[in-house]
């Protein structure tokens, strides 16, 4: 790397960002040698986007199949502590928010039902706080009904997106299957379109209808679904929505890898950045602070933490044992710690040569620090492009495993 290439990045960084926070809280921080506040802001500025807040209103009739919905988005069995309770005989009173265990900052909230006295239709939106909602879920188990229509109505009219759910398919397809003639593929073609019609029927211009199944995500139009707020929400927003996504497909997994790989070069930025500070031994604290984060979201992001890993045990049914077997990362279902790193680093020997170096080239004159610099960006890319590979491929290997697939001879993107 040379110090052209580490000023570009750190430009980058500045574009995105802002020069404020780069360089003047950052940047004087690390001047002042402030070790604990300069890694304090610069986790700050990396964790911005991390913090963008996603609220998702879910709601439906009693019945409908919301709580479930819920806690599958989570990655939650309905059994878990902090699940939304399910059963048909519960009836919402007033907006319950569900944060997501892994992303708080990515909440589904469970809305009161429409057109009852206390939530009149016509006054409902701004009863519940329409405001704090960046779009709305509308969940039937059978055919959308006229509260359902009404609540659209409003919620055009307040100018937010609105998405429609039909529940449970699955036990739809298991009883069509009793039919001689049955054909999944024209089942569900019909019961999309018979809600379509109903929906145009009512009013409704244009209505996009999923059909789903909570307790296998992976099937029928959740990936659809998916892709479709992909493309309509706002980009900070899309971010917040892929990290708290269930990895229920390749795809997802290879579009969380894509997103990691971009903040990747943002780190080799700071990185960058970081080692231009003529403060012996910094830039390797600094680094190594950086790549905990960094490693740990990873780990988080692609559902490789202790926890995620039960949780998936839990509702897949396959041992945890098991999900531990196919993974190959020493990271995964660990506590990342600097110690840790190291250990890897040490291992990977060019990046253990490539920190030695940085150091040593500081003490040149003239040329040192941007030779610095360039070690820095290249130890930060190489060890962290290596670990990320890695677990995504664990991601893959464990959602296989999980749903009891083959192995995918699809491979992920580099």
């Amino acid at each position: 790397m040379t110090e052209r290439l580490a000023l570009l990045l750190w430009t980058n960084a500045d574009n995105q960002f802002g020069n404020r926070v780069i360089k003047e809280e950052i940047k004087e921080a690390l001047l002042k040698n402030d070790k604990p506040l300069a890694i304090a802001k610069i986790e700050e500025f990396l964790n911005k986007e991390k913090n963008t807040p996603l609220n998702i209103a879910i709601t439906g009739e009693t019945g409908a199949g919301k709580s479930t919905f819920i806690n599958a988005f989570r990655g939650m069995d309905n059994r878990d502590e902090g699940a939304a309770p399910t059963g048909v005989t519960e009836t919402t009173l007033e907006n319950t928010p569900y944060p997501h265990p892994m992303y708080p900052n990515v909440t589904l909230w469970d809305l009161p039902g429409i057109g009852t006295t206390k939530f009149p239709a016509d006054k409902y939106l701004e009863l519940v706080g329409f405001e704090k909602f960046d779009f709305f879920i509308i969940i039937s188990d059978t055919r959308f009904r006229e509260n359902d229509v009404k609540l659209t109505q409003e919620i055009q009219k307040m100018k937010k997106r609105f998405y429609f759910v039909r529940s449970k398919i699955d036990n739809d397809v298991r009883a069509a299957e009793r039919k001689k003639d049955f054909s999944k593929e024209k089942t569900l073609t019909k019961m999309r379109e018979n809600c379509v019609q109903g929906l145009r029927g009512s009013g409704i211009q244009s209505p996009q209808v999923f059909l789903m199944s909570s307790f296998e995500l992976h099937l029928y139009d959740f990936s659809q679904l998916y892709e479709t707020l992909d493309r309509e929400l706002p980009e900070h927003k899309r971010h917040a929505l892929l990290r708290a996504m269930p990895n229920i497909s390749l795809e997802i997994i290879n579009k969380k890898k894509k997103a990691f790989k971009r903040r990747l070069y943002l780190l080799c930025a700071v990185s960058g950045g970081v080692a231009a500070v003529p403060l012996p031994g910094l830039s390797i604290v600094v680094d190594i602070a950086l790549m905990v984060g960094a490693v740990t979201d990873y780990i988080c992001g692609f559902g490789l933490d202790i926890k995620s890993l039960k949780r998936l045990s839990a509702i897949s049914g396959v041992p945890y044992t098991d999900l531990l077997a196919v993974i190959t990362s020493q990271l995964a279902a660990k506590k990342i710690t600097r110690d840790l790193l190291l250990k890897v680093s040490a291992q990977l020997a060019v990046s253990a040569v490539f920190m030695v170096l940085e150091e040593v080239c500081r003490f040149i004159p003239i040329i040192g620090i941007p030779l610095s610099m360039g070690f820095s960006i290249t130890t930060t890319y190489r060890l962290l492009n290596f670990i990320l590979n890695q677990l995504a491929e664990d991601a893959q290997k464990v959602y296989e495993k999980a749903l009891g697939l083959k192995a995918s001879p699809q491979k992920l993107k580099k």
